[in-house]
């Protein structure tokens, strides 16, 4: 069995030759549909230094956040439901599937265990909780979406995996098979089944975890019979939003990034005004916001996100969705209030 360490490993082979096929991809990098400059300031060492030595207030919370333990096997697979794992990692029933998103489960998001320590109490979950998963969904291989320990312990219940173009490199060095990992470029359609569609689209961001972009970053649309649901990983702000609403007519739930955004790097992460304004976009009758809450990956108060959000929601089309990490999300429950857990936390 091949296995490989937590950086993964890059795409060679027939794997990178299919690479070299994507109209995605040139000289090398993938590059994302409009042109998109990571930084946008000029003094690269500037920022850095502010992101190493931070200046803003209560980046992490002083209080251990609430949360609740839902028991993820007995959810009843008839009745489609979400439940936030914490920052951008999802457990979802849907159509009678089980599928897990982006999970890392371990107590930091990088490749050392002393840099990025997830919030007190926002990690309830471990690779035992979990059912037998039909669908892993990865975005994209950032250490905050991808987590080698995380997969490696959940191998034995992966029934199957999708990802972007490159991305299989990683599990192929894990010892996952071949067989059962579904690599796509954006704008394809998997069929997982007669009643169950994956749609690979495009995001606004980057990759990288031994070199810059040689995967692809996606976002997905998955479709049953009875439901739409939009998971954008992470994006910037763009024109992708609009098109992918007006090709699938809008969707019951979107589950977009909203966190870990800086005036630095616009093109690549939303600030919460435009997670609404994408949530528009998109048509999407209910928004289950995400990627805070659990990481300090750029210099906000940590429960900003959740102030701005409900604030650029008031007045839009679609039902704004604040679930505690581990709380359900019952689909098909338009009534279902939670609260505004981050208030009152330090």
């Amino acid at each position: 069995m091949k296995t490989g360490g937590r950086f993964g490993a890059l795409p060679k082979g027939e794997r990178l030759e299919r690479i070299r096929r994507s109209p995605h991809y040139l000289n090398g990098h993938f590059l994302n549909l409009v042109p998109t400059v990571q930084i946008v300031k000029k003094n690269r060492l500037a920022i850095w230094w502010a992101f190493a030595f931070p200046r803003q207030e209560r980046l992490m919370p002083a209080d251990a956040l609430p949360s609740i333990k839902t028991d993820l096997k007995t959810l009843d697979k008839r009745n489609d439901a979400v439940v936030w794992l914490g920052h951008s990692s999802y457990f979802m029933v849907l159509g009678g599937y089980r599928i897990l998103i982006d999970p890392v489960f371990s107590a930091y998001a990088s490749p050392v265990p002393f840099a990025n320590r997830a919030f007190a109490r926002t990690d309830p979950y471990t690779a035992v909780d979990m059912p037998d998963i039909d669908y892993l969904l990865i975005s994209h291989d950032h250490w905050d979406h991808l987590d080698y320990p995380t997969v490696a312990a959940l191998k034995p219940k992966i029934k199957h995996v999708i990802c972007g173009l490159g991305v299989g490199a990683h599990f192929e060095a894990w010892g996952f098979e071949d067989k059962i990992v579904h690599e796509a470029d954006w704008f394809t359609e998997l069929k997982m089944g007669d009643d169950f569609v994956v749609r690979v689209l495009p995001a606004r961001h980057y990759s990288g975890r031994l070199l810059p972009n040689k995967t692809l970053w996606a976002s997905y649309a998955l479709l049953t019979p009875n439901r739409r649901v939009f998971f954008g990983g992470d994006s910037g702000y763009g024109p992708h939003f609009k098109e992918i609403g007006k090709v699938f007519a809008g969707f019951d739930l979107a589950i977009m990034e909203n966190g870990q955004y800086n005036a630095a790097w616009p093109n690549i992460h939303m600030m919460p005004e435009e997670v609404a304004e994408a949530a528009e976009a998109l048509h999407a009758k209910a928004l289950l916001p995400g990627h805070a809450g659990k990481f300090i990956l750029s210099n906000h108060a940590w429960d900003d996100p959740f102030k701005r959000i409900v604030a650029a929601s008031q007045g839009k089309h679609y039902r704004l969705l604040t679930p505690m990490i581990g709380e359900p999300v019952k689909l098909d429950d338009e009534r279902q209030v939670f609260t505004h857990w981050w208030e009152g936390v330090r």
